[in-house]
Protein backbone atom coordinates (compact mmCIF):
# COMPACT_ATOMS: atom_id res chain seq x y z
CA UNK A 1 0.00 0.00 0.00
CA UNK A 2 1.34 3.62 -0.82
CA UNK A 3 1.97 5.68 2.43
CA UNK A 4 -0.38 8.69 2.94
CA UNK A 5 0.75 12.04 3.30
CA UNK A 6 0.18 13.37 6.56
CA UNK A 7 -2.08 16.49 6.82
CA UNK A 8 -1.16 19.87 8.12
CA UNK A 9 -2.36 20.91 11.78
CA UNK A 10 -2.15 24.08 10.71
CA UNK A 11 -6.39 25.18 9.88
CA UNK A 12 -5.21 27.92 7.29
CA UNK A 13 -2.56 25.32 5.49
CA UNK A 14 -5.20 22.59 5.25
CA UNK A 15 -8.70 25.06 4.40
CA UNK A 16 -6.15 26.08 1.82
CA UNK A 17 -5.22 22.34 0.84
CA UNK A 18 -8.93 20.97 0.75
CA UNK A 19 -9.39 24.23 -1.41
CA UNK A 20 -7.05 23.39 -4.05
CA UNK A 21 -7.95 19.78 -4.22
CA UNK A 22 -12.30 20.78 -4.41
CA UNK A 23 -10.51 23.06 -7.55
CA UNK A 24 -8.81 19.88 -9.11
CA UNK A 25 -12.01 17.56 -8.56
CA UNK A 26 -14.18 19.90 -9.95
CA UNK A 27 -11.77 20.33 -13.13
CA UNK A 28 -11.22 16.86 -13.44
CA UNK A 29 -15.27 16.15 -13.48
CA UNK A 30 -15.49 19.04 -16.21
CA UNK A 31 -12.68 17.17 -18.75
CA UNK A 32 -14.73 13.88 -17.72
CA UNK A 33 -18.38 15.22 -18.50
CA UNK A 34 -16.50 16.56 -21.86
CA UNK A 35 -14.91 13.85 -22.70
CA UNK A 36 -18.25 11.62 -22.41
CA UNK A 37 -20.51 14.50 -24.31
CA UNK A 38 -17.60 14.17 -27.24
CA UNK A 39 -17.95 9.82 -27.42
CA UNK A 40 -21.94 9.84 -26.29
CA UNK A 41 -23.49 12.79 -26.35
CA UNK A 42 -25.05 14.94 -29.20
CA UNK A 43 -23.18 17.95 -31.03
CA UNK A 44 -25.45 20.53 -31.32
CA UNK A 45 -24.28 23.88 -29.42
CA UNK A 46 -27.40 24.73 -28.19
CA UNK A 47 -27.48 24.67 -24.24
CA UNK A 48 -30.10 22.42 -22.60
CA UNK A 49 -32.16 22.96 -20.22
CA UNK A 50 -36.22 24.67 -20.61
CA UNK A 51 -35.10 24.58 -24.35
CA UNK A 52 -34.56 21.01 -24.46
CA UNK A 53 -37.99 20.59 -22.43
CA UNK A 54 -39.45 22.58 -25.23
CA UNK A 55 -38.25 20.99 -28.63
CA UNK A 56 -39.58 17.64 -26.95
CA UNK A 57 -43.04 18.78 -26.68
CA UNK A 58 -42.66 20.38 -30.12
CA UNK A 59 -41.53 16.89 -31.49
CA UNK A 60 -44.58 15.42 -29.81
CA UNK A 61 -47.34 18.18 -31.06
CA UNK A 62 -45.72 17.63 -34.85
CA UNK A 63 -45.63 13.93 -34.08
CA UNK A 64 -49.44 14.03 -33.66
CA UNK A 65 -50.63 16.63 -36.58
CA UNK A 66 -48.47 13.96 -38.34
CA UNK A 67 -50.54 11.18 -37.28
CA UNK A 68 -54.08 12.60 -37.62
CA UNK A 69 -53.22 13.99 -41.23
CA UNK A 70 -52.07 10.28 -42.12
CA UNK A 71 -55.51 9.50 -40.88
CA UNK A 72 -57.33 10.96 -43.24
CA UNK A 73 -56.92 9.59 -47.09
CA UNK A 74 -54.97 12.25 -49.41
CA UNK A 75 -58.34 12.04 -52.12
CA UNK A 76 -60.88 13.61 -49.19
CA UNK A 77 -61.20 16.94 -49.35
CA UNK A 78 -63.21 19.23 -46.35
CA UNK A 79 -63.88 22.77 -45.65
CA UNK A 80 -61.04 25.54 -45.79
CA UNK A 81 -60.78 25.28 -41.49
CA UNK A 82 -60.20 21.66 -41.51
CA UNK A 83 -57.82 21.75 -44.55
CA UNK A 84 -55.56 24.26 -43.33
CA UNK A 85 -54.69 22.34 -39.97
CA UNK A 86 -52.82 19.57 -42.03
CA UNK A 87 -49.70 20.40 -43.47
CA UNK A 88 -50.45 20.54 -47.34
CA UNK A 89 -47.50 17.78 -49.35
CA UNK A 90 -44.84 19.20 -51.18
CA UNK A 91 -45.50 18.47 -54.86
CA UNK A 92 -43.14 16.10 -56.54
CA UNK A 93 -40.77 17.71 -58.93
CA UNK A 94 -41.99 18.54 -62.91
CA UNK A 95 -38.69 17.38 -64.37
CA UNK A 96 -39.70 13.45 -62.93
CA UNK A 97 -41.10 11.03 -65.52
CA UNK A 98 -44.53 10.38 -65.23
CA UNK A 99 -46.54 6.82 -66.17
CA UNK A 100 -50.27 7.99 -66.43
CA UNK A 101 -52.49 4.77 -65.35
CA UNK A 102 -56.32 5.03 -65.99
CA UNK A 103 -58.61 2.99 -63.57
CA UNK A 104 -61.96 2.74 -64.66
CA UNK A 105 -65.16 1.70 -62.96
CA UNK A 106 -65.59 -2.66 -64.15
CA UNK A 107 -69.21 -1.53 -65.28
CA UNK A 108 -69.42 0.30 -68.74
CA UNK A 109 -73.33 0.72 -68.17
CA UNK A 110 -75.61 2.40 -65.36
CA UNK A 111 -76.31 -1.27 -63.29
CA UNK A 112 -79.70 0.82 -62.20
CA UNK A 113 -80.83 1.95 -66.03
CA UNK A 114 -78.26 0.33 -68.32
CA UNK A 115 -77.22 4.03 -69.89
CA UNK A 116 -74.36 4.78 -70.32
CA UNK A 117 -71.81 6.69 -68.11
CA UNK A 118 -71.21 10.39 -69.11
CA UNK A 119 -67.99 11.93 -67.71
CA UNK A 120 -68.34 14.55 -65.01
CA UNK A 121 -64.53 15.33 -64.01
CA UNK A 122 -61.66 12.75 -62.40
CA UNK A 123 -59.95 12.55 -59.33
CA UNK A 124 -56.08 12.31 -59.61
CA UNK A 125 -53.42 10.96 -57.05
CA UNK A 126 -49.50 10.89 -57.42
CA UNK A 127 -47.22 7.71 -56.22
CA UNK A 128 -43.67 7.69 -56.08
CA UNK A 129 -41.93 4.97 -57.47
CA UNK A 130 -38.44 3.96 -57.51
CA UNK A 131 -36.95 2.27 -60.61
CA UNK A 132 -33.85 0.52 -59.63
CA UNK A 133 -30.48 1.88 -61.32
CA UNK A 134 -28.78 -0.39 -63.98
CA UNK A 135 -26.06 -1.10 -66.26
CA UNK A 136 -25.53 -0.90 -70.23
CA UNK A 137 -23.00 -1.74 -72.36
CA UNK A 138 -21.88 0.87 -75.15
CA UNK A 139 -20.10 -1.09 -78.39
CA UNK A 140 -18.14 1.06 -80.11
CA UNK A 141 -17.92 0.10 -83.93
CA UNK A 142 -15.13 1.56 -86.07
CA UNK A 143 -15.53 -0.04 -89.58
CA UNK A 144 -12.45 -0.05 -91.48
CA UNK A 145 -13.33 1.33 -95.15
CA UNK A 146 -10.65 0.36 -98.19
CA UNK A 147 -10.65 2.53 -101.33
CA UNK A 148 -11.39 0.11 -104.30
CA UNK A 149 -8.96 1.96 -106.42
CA UNK A 150 -5.80 3.10 -103.82
CA UNK A 151 -5.89 0.86 -101.53
CA UNK A 152 -6.30 3.54 -98.72
CA UNK A 153 -7.77 2.66 -95.40
CA UNK A 154 -9.26 5.09 -93.15
CA UNK A 155 -10.65 4.53 -89.64
CA UNK A 156 -12.22 6.73 -87.22
CA UNK A 157 -9.99 7.79 -83.83
CA UNK A 158 -10.89 5.77 -81.20
CA UNK A 159 -12.95 7.77 -79.13
CA UNK A 160 -11.49 8.99 -75.68
CA UNK A 161 -11.75 7.11 -72.33
CA UNK A 162 -11.55 8.41 -68.69
CA UNK A 163 -9.28 5.53 -68.52
CA UNK A 164 -7.26 4.58 -70.97
CA UNK A 165 -8.23 1.42 -71.96
CA UNK A 166 -10.32 1.13 -68.87
CA UNK A 167 -13.69 -0.76 -68.53
CA UNK A 168 -15.93 2.27 -67.29
CA UNK A 169 -17.54 5.25 -69.17
CA UNK A 170 -17.43 8.73 -67.47
CA UNK A 171 -20.94 7.99 -65.49
CA UNK A 172 -20.17 4.77 -64.12
CA UNK A 173 -16.68 6.49 -63.10
CA UNK A 174 -18.18 9.28 -61.52
CA UNK A 175 -20.71 6.97 -59.76
CA UNK A 176 -18.30 5.22 -57.85
CA UNK A 177 -16.57 8.93 -57.03
CA UNK A 178 -19.25 10.08 -56.00
CA UNK A 179 -20.64 7.12 -53.85
CA UNK A 180 -17.03 6.97 -52.11
CA UNK A 181 -16.70 10.83 -51.30
CA UNK A 182 -19.83 12.52 -51.41
CA UNK A 183 -22.30 9.23 -50.02
CA UNK A 184 -19.66 7.82 -48.11
CA UNK A 185 -19.88 4.00 -49.45
CA UNK A 186 -16.67 2.51 -48.83
CA UNK A 187 -15.24 0.37 -52.35
CA UNK A 188 -16.10 -2.78 -50.90
CA UNK A 189 -19.58 -2.13 -50.07
CA UNK A 190 -19.81 -0.50 -53.96
CA UNK A 191 -18.41 -3.62 -55.06
CA UNK A 192 -21.06 -5.72 -53.25
CA UNK A 193 -24.02 -3.23 -54.51
CA UNK A 194 -22.65 -3.72 -58.27
CA UNK A 195 -22.68 -7.82 -57.64
CA UNK A 196 -26.52 -7.91 -56.80
CA UNK A 197 -26.53 -6.58 -60.26
CA UNK A 198 -24.84 -9.61 -61.66
CA UNK A 199 -21.53 -6.83 -62.34
CA UNK A 200 -18.37 -8.18 -60.61
CA UNK A 201 -16.29 -5.04 -59.64
CA UNK A 202 -13.29 -5.76 -57.11
CA UNK A 203 -12.43 -3.73 -54.72
CA UNK A 204 -9.17 -3.22 -55.69
CA UNK A 205 -10.30 -2.41 -59.33
CA UNK A 206 -12.58 0.27 -58.36
CA UNK A 207 -9.83 1.80 -56.00
CA UNK A 208 -7.51 1.94 -59.74
CA UNK A 209 -10.46 3.56 -61.04
CA UNK A 210 -10.14 6.27 -58.26
CA UNK A 211 -6.72 6.55 -58.21
CA UNK A 212 -6.32 7.04 -62.59
CA UNK A 213 -9.44 9.35 -62.02
CA UNK A 214 -7.65 11.65 -59.33
CA UNK A 215 -4.38 11.63 -61.47
CA UNK A 216 -6.61 12.86 -64.88
CA UNK A 217 -8.61 15.44 -62.74
CA UNK A 218 -5.55 16.64 -60.72
CA UNK A 219 -4.83 19.89 -63.28
CA UNK A 220 -8.84 20.85 -62.71
CA UNK A 221 -7.63 20.57 -58.69
CA UNK A 222 -4.63 22.59 -59.27
CA UNK A 223 -6.64 25.40 -60.96
CA UNK A 224 -9.08 25.48 -58.15
CA UNK A 225 -6.33 25.48 -55.94
CA UNK A 226 -5.27 29.04 -57.49
CA UNK A 227 -8.43 30.28 -57.40
CA UNK A 228 -9.01 29.63 -53.58
CA UNK A 229 -5.64 30.95 -52.93
CA UNK A 230 -6.28 34.33 -55.44
CA UNK A 231 -8.77 35.70 -53.03
CA UNK A 232 -8.10 38.33 -50.38
CA UNK A 233 -10.04 36.12 -47.48
CA UNK A 234 -9.82 32.93 -46.96
CA UNK A 235 -10.99 30.20 -44.16
CA UNK A 236 -8.98 27.39 -42.89
CA UNK A 237 -9.13 24.17 -40.85
CA UNK A 238 -8.17 20.33 -40.20
CA UNK A 239 -8.78 17.17 -39.22
CA UNK A 240 -7.49 14.04 -38.80
CA UNK A 241 -7.28 10.94 -41.38
CA UNK A 242 -6.85 7.72 -39.91
CA UNK A 243 -3.54 6.04 -42.77
CA UNK A 244 -1.98 2.89 -42.52
CA UNK A 245 1.51 3.18 -41.40
CA UNK A 246 3.38 1.00 -43.87
CA UNK A 247 5.58 -1.58 -42.11
CA UNK A 248 4.70 -0.33 -38.86
CA UNK A 249 1.31 -2.95 -38.63
CA UNK A 250 -0.77 0.41 -37.51
CA UNK A 251 -2.19 3.77 -38.49
CA UNK A 252 -1.23 6.84 -38.24
CA UNK A 253 -3.20 10.38 -37.94
CA UNK A 254 -2.90 12.01 -41.13
CA UNK A 255 -4.47 15.19 -41.34
CA UNK A 256 -6.64 16.95 -44.16
CA UNK A 257 -6.56 20.42 -44.56
CA UNK A 258 -9.70 23.15 -46.20
CA UNK A 259 -9.45 26.03 -47.64
CA UNK A 260 -13.02 27.65 -48.53
CA UNK A 261 -13.09 31.37 -50.26
CA UNK A 262 -16.64 31.81 -49.71
CA UNK A 263 -17.58 35.58 -50.01
CA UNK A 264 -21.24 35.54 -50.36
CA UNK A 265 -22.28 36.63 -46.51
CA UNK A 266 -20.53 39.71 -47.56
CA UNK A 267 -22.61 39.96 -50.88
CA UNK A 268 -19.68 38.96 -53.32
CA UNK A 269 -20.84 37.36 -56.72
CA UNK A 270 -17.66 35.32 -56.63
CA UNK A 271 -18.30 31.62 -57.01
CA UNK A 272 -17.44 30.45 -53.46
CA UNK A 273 -14.81 27.51 -53.90
CA UNK A 274 -13.34 25.05 -51.41
CA UNK A 275 -9.59 22.91 -51.63
CA UNK A 276 -8.47 20.11 -49.90
CA UNK A 277 -5.08 19.32 -48.58
CA UNK A 278 -3.32 16.00 -47.26
CA UNK A 279 -0.56 15.87 -44.71
CA UNK A 280 0.89 12.70 -43.23
CA UNK A 281 1.23 14.97 -39.87
CA UNK A 282 -0.34 18.37 -38.10
CA UNK A 283 3.35 20.15 -38.69
CA UNK A 284 2.96 23.69 -38.75
CA UNK A 285 5.21 22.76 -42.13
CA UNK A 286 2.14 22.21 -44.48
CA UNK A 287 0.04 24.99 -43.71
CA UNK A 288 2.66 27.20 -44.18
CA UNK A 289 3.75 25.26 -47.31
CA UNK A 290 0.16 25.32 -48.55
CA UNK A 291 -0.03 29.45 -48.28
CA UNK A 292 3.38 30.36 -49.25
CA UNK A 293 1.84 32.18 -52.09
CA UNK A 294 -1.42 33.74 -49.69
CA UNK A 295 -2.17 37.30 -49.24
CA UNK A 296 -5.23 38.59 -47.47
CA UNK A 297 -6.75 37.56 -44.06
CA UNK A 298 -7.07 34.22 -42.94
CA UNK A 299 -9.78 33.02 -40.51
CA UNK A 300 -8.90 29.84 -38.45
CA UNK A 301 -8.20 28.24 -35.10
CA UNK A 302 -5.70 29.15 -32.86
CA UNK A 303 -3.70 26.42 -34.12
CA UNK A 304 -0.21 27.57 -33.43
CA UNK A 305 1.30 26.06 -36.48
CA UNK A 306 -0.36 28.81 -38.24
CA UNK A 307 1.34 32.15 -36.40
CA UNK A 308 4.51 31.98 -38.47
CA UNK A 309 2.58 32.74 -41.58
CA UNK A 310 0.88 35.32 -39.61
CA UNK A 311 4.62 36.43 -38.86
CA UNK A 312 5.14 37.24 -42.59
CA UNK A 313 3.05 40.41 -42.20
CA UNK A 314 1.36 39.77 -45.55
CA UNK A 315 -1.38 37.81 -43.70
CA UNK A 316 -4.20 39.01 -41.11
CA UNK A 317 -5.26 36.80 -38.17
CA UNK A 318 -8.86 36.90 -38.08
CA UNK A 319 -10.23 34.10 -34.50
CA UNK A 320 -13.42 32.42 -34.61
CA UNK A 321 -16.16 33.26 -32.06
CA UNK A 322 -17.71 29.52 -32.34
CA UNK A 323 -14.57 28.48 -31.15
CA UNK A 324 -15.31 30.43 -28.10
CA UNK A 325 -18.86 29.82 -27.76
CA UNK A 326 -18.34 25.93 -27.76
CA UNK A 327 -15.46 26.52 -24.93
CA UNK A 328 -18.71 27.95 -22.98
CA UNK A 329 -20.95 25.40 -23.65
CA UNK A 330 -18.71 22.44 -22.38
CA UNK A 331 -18.93 24.56 -18.86
CA UNK A 332 -22.41 24.64 -19.17
CA UNK A 333 -23.35 21.59 -19.95
CA UNK A 334 -21.03 20.03 -17.39
CA UNK A 335 -21.32 22.61 -14.60
CA UNK A 336 -24.61 24.47 -15.16
CA UNK A 337 -21.68 27.73 -14.86
CA UNK A 338 -24.10 31.31 -14.62
CA UNK A 339 -21.10 32.95 -15.73
CA UNK A 340 -21.05 30.92 -18.87
CA UNK A 341 -24.74 31.53 -19.33
CA UNK A 342 -24.34 34.78 -18.97
CA UNK A 343 -21.56 35.10 -21.73
CA UNK A 344 -23.12 32.78 -24.07
CA UNK A 345 -25.83 35.57 -24.10
CA UNK A 346 -23.62 38.35 -24.92
CA UNK A 347 -22.20 35.91 -27.64
CA UNK A 348 -26.08 35.26 -29.15
CA UNK A 349 -26.56 39.10 -28.79
CA UNK A 350 -23.73 39.40 -31.44
CA UNK A 351 -24.52 36.70 -34.13
CA UNK A 352 -27.98 38.56 -33.97
CA UNK A 353 -26.21 41.51 -35.35
CA UNK A 354 -24.53 39.46 -37.61
CA UNK A 355 -27.78 37.90 -38.93
CA UNK A 356 -28.88 41.28 -39.96
CA UNK A 357 -26.16 41.90 -41.77
CA UNK A 358 -26.03 39.22 -43.98
CA UNK A 359 -25.38 39.28 -47.50
CA UNK A 360 -24.97 43.39 -47.23
CA UNK A 361 -21.79 44.89 -49.12
CA UNK A 362 -18.79 45.28 -46.45
CA UNK A 363 -18.94 48.90 -45.98
CA UNK A 364 -22.69 48.20 -44.67
CA UNK A 365 -21.48 45.47 -42.53
CA UNK A 366 -19.07 47.30 -40.87
CA UNK A 367 -21.06 50.37 -40.14
CA UNK A 368 -23.55 48.50 -38.49
CA UNK A 369 -21.42 46.03 -36.41
CA UNK A 370 -19.53 49.87 -35.80
CA UNK A 371 -22.66 51.04 -34.51
CA UNK A 372 -24.23 47.85 -32.67
CA UNK A 373 -21.40 45.57 -32.11
CA UNK A 374 -18.24 47.35 -31.23
CA UNK A 375 -20.17 49.00 -27.64
CA UNK A 376 -20.86 45.37 -26.74
CA UNK A 377 -17.54 43.98 -27.43
CA UNK A 378 -15.89 46.77 -25.62
CA UNK A 379 -18.92 45.88 -22.53
CA UNK A 380 -18.24 42.17 -23.09
CA UNK A 381 -14.09 42.57 -22.36
CA UNK A 382 -14.37 44.65 -19.37
CA UNK A 383 -16.81 41.75 -18.17
CA UNK A 384 -14.40 39.04 -19.32
CA UNK A 385 -11.59 40.70 -17.56
CA UNK A 386 -13.33 41.14 -14.05
CA UNK A 387 -14.50 37.09 -14.14
CA UNK A 388 -11.12 36.06 -14.84
CA UNK A 389 -9.98 37.42 -11.60
CA UNK A 390 -13.08 35.49 -9.70
CA UNK A 391 -13.00 32.33 -11.13
CA UNK A 392 -10.16 29.48 -10.15
CA UNK A 393 -7.28 29.21 -12.64
CA UNK A 394 -7.71 25.65 -12.91
CA UNK A 395 -11.45 25.70 -13.64
CA UNK A 396 -13.14 25.37 -17.25
CA UNK A 397 -14.73 28.62 -17.22
CA UNK A 398 -11.24 30.03 -16.33
CA UNK A 399 -10.07 28.18 -19.53
CA UNK A 400 -12.45 29.62 -21.48
CA UNK A 401 -12.12 33.10 -20.64
CA UNK A 402 -8.58 33.15 -21.23
CA UNK A 403 -9.38 31.46 -24.08
CA UNK A 404 -10.97 34.82 -25.47
CA UNK A 405 -8.55 37.00 -23.61
CA UNK A 406 -5.70 35.73 -25.17
CA UNK A 407 -7.26 36.14 -28.84
CA UNK A 408 -9.35 39.27 -28.20
CA UNK A 409 -7.69 41.02 -30.98
CA UNK A 410 -7.96 38.54 -33.55
CA UNK A 411 -12.03 37.99 -32.09
CA UNK A 412 -13.01 41.36 -32.69
CA UNK A 413 -11.14 42.19 -36.11
CA UNK A 414 -14.17 41.43 -37.90
CA UNK A 415 -15.90 44.63 -36.49
CA UNK A 416 -13.46 46.76 -38.50
CA UNK A 417 -13.24 44.77 -42.20
CA UNK A 418 -16.75 43.92 -43.29
CA UNK A 419 -15.19 41.44 -45.16
CA UNK A 420 -14.47 38.81 -42.13
CA UNK A 421 -16.78 36.70 -40.67
CA UNK A 422 -17.79 36.53 -37.34
CA UNK A 423 -16.41 32.60 -37.20
CA UNK A 424 -14.77 30.24 -39.16
CA UNK A 425 -18.17 28.23 -39.92
CA UNK A 426 -17.62 27.98 -43.48
CA UNK A 427 -14.26 26.13 -43.47
CA UNK A 428 -15.93 23.36 -40.92
CA UNK A 429 -19.12 23.19 -43.15
CA UNK A 430 -16.63 22.02 -45.54
CA UNK A 431 -15.07 19.11 -43.07
CA UNK A 432 -18.21 17.61 -42.80
CA UNK A 433 -18.03 15.65 -45.62
CA UNK A 434 -14.91 13.89 -44.01
CA UNK A 435 -16.24 13.51 -40.47
CA UNK A 436 -19.09 11.60 -42.11
CA UNK A 437 -16.94 9.36 -44.34
CA UNK A 438 -14.56 8.57 -41.54
CA UNK A 439 -17.53 6.97 -39.81
CA UNK A 440 -17.95 4.63 -42.38
CA UNK A 441 -14.12 3.12 -43.09
CA UNK A 442 -11.62 2.46 -40.36
CA UNK A 443 -8.43 4.46 -41.79
CA UNK A 444 -6.99 5.58 -45.67
CA UNK A 445 -4.86 2.53 -46.85
CA UNK A 446 -1.97 5.49 -48.02
CA UNK A 447 -1.06 8.42 -48.08
CA UNK A 448 -1.35 8.42 -51.91
CA UNK A 449 -4.95 7.69 -50.89
CA UNK A 450 -5.00 10.32 -48.85
CA UNK A 451 -3.99 12.72 -51.78
CA UNK A 452 -6.38 11.16 -54.01
CA UNK A 453 -9.15 12.12 -50.81
CA UNK A 454 -8.11 15.25 -51.11
CA UNK A 455 -8.69 16.01 -54.71
CA UNK A 456 -11.78 14.02 -54.91
CA UNK A 457 -13.07 15.99 -51.67
CA UNK A 458 -12.08 19.64 -53.40
CA UNK A 459 -14.16 19.18 -56.68
CA UNK A 460 -17.01 17.17 -55.16
CA UNK A 461 -17.09 20.06 -52.68
CA UNK A 462 -17.07 22.97 -54.73
CA UNK A 463 -19.45 21.52 -56.91
CA UNK A 464 -22.11 21.77 -53.91
CA UNK A 465 -21.18 24.98 -52.77
CA UNK A 466 -22.38 26.07 -56.28
CA UNK A 467 -25.33 23.98 -56.69
CA UNK A 468 -24.28 21.45 -58.91
CA UNK A 469 -25.42 18.06 -58.41
CA UNK A 470 -21.94 16.50 -57.85
CA UNK A 471 -21.87 13.30 -59.90
CA UNK A 472 -23.67 15.02 -62.84
CA UNK A 473 -20.62 17.71 -62.47
CA UNK A 474 -17.66 15.00 -62.42
CA UNK A 475 -19.70 13.00 -65.36
CA UNK A 476 -19.58 16.01 -67.54
CA UNK A 477 -16.24 16.83 -67.07
CA UNK A 478 -15.03 13.31 -67.45
CA UNK A 479 -16.05 12.95 -70.35
CA UNK A 480 -14.32 16.13 -71.70
CA UNK A 481 -11.39 16.31 -69.04
CA UNK A 482 -9.01 13.76 -71.63
CA UNK A 483 -9.36 16.29 -74.64
CA UNK A 484 -9.59 19.38 -73.06
CA UNK A 485 -6.76 22.27 -73.51
CA UNK A 486 -5.00 22.20 -70.77
CA UNK A 487 -4.37 25.88 -70.92
CA UNK A 488 -8.60 26.29 -70.46
CA UNK A 489 -8.80 24.20 -67.54
CA UNK A 490 -10.79 26.61 -65.89
CA UNK A 491 -13.45 26.74 -68.40
CA UNK A 492 -14.17 22.76 -66.59
CA UNK A 493 -14.71 24.66 -62.81
CA UNK A 494 -18.21 24.43 -61.95
CA UNK A 495 -19.32 27.69 -62.13
CA UNK A 496 -18.26 27.50 -65.51
CA UNK A 497 -20.30 24.50 -66.29
CA UNK A 498 -23.69 25.71 -64.92
CA UNK A 499 -24.62 27.30 -61.52
CA UNK A 500 -27.62 25.76 -61.66
CA UNK A 501 -29.09 21.78 -60.40
CA UNK A 502 -31.89 22.36 -61.95
CA UNK A 503 -30.47 23.42 -65.26
CA UNK A 504 -28.61 20.62 -67.23
CA UNK A 505 -24.99 21.53 -67.59
CA UNK A 506 -23.87 22.92 -71.02
CA UNK A 507 -22.67 20.33 -73.05
CA UNK A 508 -19.29 20.79 -75.28
CA UNK A 509 -19.20 22.98 -78.22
Amino acid sequence: MHATTPLPDDQTVLKALVTAQQAEIARLNFIIAKLRRMQFGRRSEQSGGALAQLELALEGIEAAQRDAAASVPPETTGDAGSSSKRRARKPLPDHLPRETLEHTPAEGNCPDCGSLFVKLGEDVSEMLEYVPAHFKVIRHVRPKLACSRCECIVQAAAPARPIERGLPGPALLAHVLVGKFCDHLPLYRQSAIYARSGIELDRSTLADWVGQAAHLLAPLVEALRRYVLAADKVHADDTPLPVLAPGEGRTKTARLWTYVRDDRPAGSNDPPAVWFAYSPNRKGEHPQRHLRTFTGILQADAYAGFNAIYATGRVQEAACWAHLRRKLVDVHRAQASPIAAEALTRIGQLYAIEASVRGELPPSRRAVRQAQARPLLEDLLAWLEAQSRRVSRKSGISEAIQYGLNHWQALVCYAEDGRIEIDNNAAERALRAVALGRKNFLFGGSDAGGERAAALYSLIGTAKLNGLDPEAYLRDVLARIGEHPINRIEDLLPWNLGRDQSEPLRKAA
